[in-house]
């Protein structure tokens, strides 16, 4: 869930910061006052490409920041982060020159990073482009979550598998003696280098946190040289003056008892101040530069950076790098079953992979005809009874992957006597909307990404239509948070929060504001939208019955 999207410095919108809640949230106003700028910078701090042109004018640095919370995150996300607490804390800046920083919980991050969380984090549809259901990759993977087709998937992925190894296995052995040779050499050559290395789980971390301590050795030790002799060790230090004032306070508490306290707070003190002192002692001596350590460590990095570019970016990448070696030429060395017993095994193994494929592709367009009737259904009740949706499975004999052997496309012709096309080619943001918030109500248990987001979802809709948007948006709602930019009050009335967002002058500068509305601010807010510049009786009366029927 998105708790909180602050923007700061965002083209019109000068410094805001709204607070959302579950369920459906609603953003009202009119044309051009910024909503679909919001909109704009939640897809900038997910990883949009940012522009120098967004910087409010008369400023040189723009941020957007947002709190999710934690559970979203994936659980290699938070170990890395150290994401301990229920929220967590994104925040981008971009600057006039076009560069970009992003952080994430107080830690700098890669802005690619930011875009691989968007895509499981928030799902953008209306007026942007990077729409998570038109790459053919989602939409194979919500097919099969629709279909519930995980254990057909799950046998044609282990069959695979087997295939792979046995094929592998097969060119092993046929190749040529001294293919094989050369083969066997590498993988050794290679088991000796990463084995030599002595590579130890952690070390990449434990050498960069050693590095500073040795480069600044000289300089610590005359720093805690420096506080030592302030402390202890010079003439009129202190502990000196300490000491004498203890002394003072305790004849002057033998005349005087009540002075007693004050003598045994002073004594508490030096004594801790000395124990400060001894520690400082001991670490000046210990702390000794040690240029053959600091050699050593370097020559360390240097010898594992050379690792890394022919292995991988990490130690654990050399580690797995090395199994991988160790496997290899045990696989070479070792081999004893002849070509003709790994041919009959692979030409087993070819026919199960066959036959689990093709169950998986029957699977697959049976949930793709469930699909195309329940969606058509869900288009006719949002304004597009015309349309026609397909979903187009087609499997490739022969060219197998882990997921099968299927392409998947959905195609839509949203008016009468267009061509079908493909979802992605579709050029009417409203009609995308629509199909992609039919998609979500009828995905809603396969898709579990947190926060959804429509922009403009009720173009060139009204009346009874955008009364089912506005429920559709609201029965998605139970299940997630959504967001949505609304221009109609029969979509707005069903938000669970309602925010108006407004362009005012102040100071000779146009900026956005924004109001969270409730009770009767909300009632006028609606009545506006459906009366024009000023709220009637009628209108009053008709935004009331509107708000009491989305609550039944």
């Amino acid at each position: 869930m998105l708790r909180e999207l602050s923007i700061k410095n965002f083209a019109i919108i000068e410094n805001e910061t709204l607070r959302l809640g579950e369920g459906l949230n609603v953003l009202t106003g009119e044309t051009g006052a910024g909503k679909s700028i919001m909109i704009e910078a939640l897809g900038f701090l997910l990883g949009d490409r940012g522009s120098s042109s967004w910087l409010r004018s008369g400023t040189d640095r723009l941020e957007v920041g947002a709190v999710f919370d934690a559970k979203d995150f994936p659980k290699e996300i938070r170990s890395q982060f150290k994401i301990t607490l229920p929220t967590v804390m994104i925040r981008r800046e971009l600057d006039a020159s076009g560069k970009t920083r992003a952080i994430i919980n107080s830690q700098s991050a890669p802005v690619s990073a930011l875009a691989s969380l968007g895509e499981g984090l928030v799902d953008f549809h209306g007026q942007h482009e990077h729409q998570t259901l038109v790459r053919p990759s989602a939409q194979l993977e919500l097919l099969d979550g629709f279909g519930g087709l995980a254990d057909e998937l799950d046998a044609a992925r282990t069959r695979f598998e087997t295939w792979s190894r046995l094929r592998s296995e097969l060119e092993s052995a046929s190749m040529s003696d001294e293919e094989r040779r050369k083969r066997v050499e590498l993988a050794r050559w290679q088991l000796q280098e990463l084995t030599e290395a002595k590579l130890k789980v952690g070390e990449d971390e434990e050498l960069e946190a050693a590095l500073p301590r040795l480069k600044n050795a000289e300089r610590l030790r005359a720093m805690a040289g420096g506080a030592y002799e302030l402390l202890y060790g010079q003439e009129g230090s202190i502990l000196g003056g300490l000491l004498k004032a203890e002394r003072a306070l305790a004849e002057l508490s033998k005349i005087d008892e009540s002075m007693r306290p004050a003598h045994d707070e002073l004594e508490s003190a030096r004594l801790s101040l000395e124990d400060i002192s001894h520690r400082l002692g001991d670490y000046h001596d210990k702390l000794g530069a040690d240029p053959s350590r600091l050699d050593a460590i370097l020559s360390r990095q240097d010898a594992l950076s050379r690792l890394k570019k022919k292995y991988g970016p990490s130690v654990d990448e050399l580690i797995a790098a090395r199994e991988r070696a160790a496997a290899e030429v045990a696989r070479l060395e070792n081999s004893q079953e002849s070509l003709k017993e790994l041919e009959e095994k692979l030409a087993q193994a070819q026919k199960g992979l066959d036959a689990a494929c093709e169950a998986l592709h029957k699977a697959r367009v049976k949930a793709a005809k469930s699909l195309e009737a329940k969606l058509l259904k869900e288009l006719k009740m949002l304004g597009m009874a015309s349309a026609r949706f397909s979903v187009s499975v087609e499997l490739e004999e022969g060219r197998y992957t882990r997921l099968g052997g299927d392409s998947v496309e959905f195609m839509l012709a949203a008016n009468p006597g267009e061509q079908m096309r493909r979802l992605s080619a579709v050029a009417s943001g409203g009609e995308l909307s629509r199909v992609m918030l039919a998609l979500k109500t009828v995905l809603a248990s396969a898709d579990r990404v947190p926060v959804l987001v429509f922009d403009e979802v009720d173009a060139g809709i009204g009346g009874t239509v955008a009364r089912a948007v506005g429920q559709k948006l609201a029965n998605l709602g139970q299940s997630r948070q959504v967001l949505c930019v609304t221009h109609l009050p029969q979509v707005a009335c069903f938000g669970r929060e309602h925010f108006q967002v407004m362009k005012e002058v102040a100071g000779g500068r146009t900026k956005v504001g924004v109001t969270r509305l409730d009770g009767k601010t909300r009632l006028e807010a609606i009545a506006l939208m459906l009366g024009g510049r000023e709220a009637t009786p009628a209108s009053r009366k008709h935004a009331q019955e509107l708000l009491e029927s989305s609550t039944q």
